[in-house]
């Protein structure tokens, strides 16, 4: 059977090489196969080749795919081995493991497979699936080379924490004065305001998002991972990277998923120990919370604001944006500087051994560090306060909670202050400050200034 016409790899983006070499090596059967050992580019043999002859029967056919050039990284970037450098497959002698497949025709060995079987990665070639052996593989063989390089993976959502978008229908007649201060398409790293009338939308990227991206790349290899649809996904990667330098083939969407509603890193080619996750919604990432950095919600439209039943102004509104150097990006990249200087640089032990999940915890915990809360009438009395998500969210910004007041209290936390405990927050000098102190912290990777939030009535002052 000939993979010439049916492989993904030979396409008008890829070589026909590719292809006509692996037909070749599939024809001459696995007698003429190559040694277990890569075929270095200069042909050198072996310092062992005179025990060639006794392992001869036991060695592996390897071939190399060549991915699309398309999608390689002119960095040399060490992530996704698919993608970005090479597709290594094994077949023992006649035996072929079927590790990936092509609208079910195995890449190896070109059978027809009866069952799907293994994780469809359509976002790199539409129809590709590879087997769970095979990506492991690939995900081994690639952390290694990305620690090499002193790179992790970054997983990044695009709708309220890359950008906000709208249909030109929803604009408000205080926001019509967007249509005349959209960027031009000619020069789109420059632009943060884009009209994309044949998709009746407006975005608006978030502010320090391209110094943000040149940054991360640094230290991250880039996933996009939205749920969003693939050709909005694959629109706004071209807003976000324009000169295709971090992203490539990167780009999941909703449609590559494999479960509804959910988000899962099982179709990232990456260690899950390595990943860290910006995203804005919690529950798109149940079974991976330990990888995730919650990001602030960007709303730069007044549809944004609707859509979350939030009764204020949106940025548009107000003729107002986040501030470059102090809003959500500016604050998530010095966390992630802080992580990979962590990761890479202060911890002991074997580098293959690290956890960055667990670096994101210690990191985390510094931003309240030695603060003992209390809270007052904050939790719905039916609820255990363990168990609600503010004080959960106070704990792993490192604070001690606490239900009962005393002397080494730091905070109370309120909504009123003419409780209790907020008349005894005033009477002992502690810091009396609203829910939005701890979660803006969360946010913003370190202690906020107590003043800045305020509770309000009751019969006493704020703190």
């Amino acid at each position: 059977m000939s993979l010439v016409t049916d492989s993904p790899v030979h396409s008008s983006s890829s070589g026909d090489d590719f292809a006509a070499y692996l037909d070749g090596e599939l024809e001459t059967g696995s007698s003429d196969s190559l040694g277990h050992e890569e075929v270095e580019a200069n042909n050198e043999p072996e310092e062992d080749a005179e025990d060639d002859d006794d392992h001869e029967s036991k060695r592996t056919k390897r071939l190399k795919v060549e991915k699309v050039q398309h999608v390689l990284d002119p960095q040399g970037s060490t992530s996704q081995v698919l993608m970005e450098k090479n597709i290594e497959v094994s077949v023992e002698q006649d035996i072929c493991t079927h590790p990936g497949s092509y609208k079910n025709l195995c890449m190896v060995c070109g059978k027809e497979l009866d069952v799907e079987s293994g994780v469809s990665v359509g976002y790199i070639q539409q129809g590709l699936r590879l087997g769970n052996d095979e990506i492991v593989r690939i995900r081994n063989t690639d952390m290694k080379n990305l620690l090499r390089h002193k790179k992790l993976y970054l997983v990044l959502d695009l709708d309220h924490t890359l950008l906000n978008s709208t249909h030109l229908m929803d604009l408000t007649l205080e926001e019509e004065y967007l249509k005349g201060q959209t960027d031009s398409f000619q020069d789109i790293p420059k632009g943060s305001l884009f009209r994309l009338d044949f998709m009746h939308m407006m975005t608006k990227l978030r502010p320090f998002v391209r110094t943000f991206l040149k940054e991360a790349s640094e230290m991250f290899d880039m996933y996009i991972y939205t749920m969003g649809d693939r050709p909005y996904a694959l629109e706004m990667a071209k807003l976000l990277d324009p000169r295709g330098e971090y992203f490539h083939a990167r780009v999941i969407s909703r449609d590559d998923g494999t479960q509804k509603h959910q988000k899962g890193l099982d179709v990232v080619l990456g260690e899950e120990r390595a990943v860290l996750i910006l995203d804005d919604t919690e529950n798109a990432w149940a079974k991976h919370r330990d990888n995730l950095i919650l990001m602030e919600r960007y709303h730069f439209f007044a549809s944004s604001c609707r859509q979350f039943g939030y009764n204020c102004k949106s940025l548009s509104q107000l003729k107002s944006d986040e501030s470059e150097t102090e809003g959500a990006l500016s604050s998530v990249l010095r966390a992630l500087r802080q992580i990979h200087h962590m990761f890479f640089d202060e911890l002991d032990g074997n580098l293959d051994n690290r956890d960055v999940r667990q670096v994101l915890k210690t990191v985390r915990k510094e931003a309240l560090k030695g603060c003992k809360i209390v809270f007052s009438h904050v939790f719905p009395t039916r609820i255990q306060a363990d168990s609600h998500p503010l004080w959960i969210m106070a704990e792993q910004l490192g604070a001690t909670c606490s239900s009962e007041v005393d002397p080494s209290v730091t905070h109370v936390v309120a909504m009123d202050a003419g409780t209790e405990k907020s008349r005894w927050a005033a009477k002992e000098k502690k810091f009396l400050v609203h829910p939005r102190w701890i979660e803006a912290t969360n946010y913003l990777w370190q202690k906020q200034p107590e003043e800045n939030f305020p509770v309000a009535g009751g019969a006493t002052d704020p703190q």
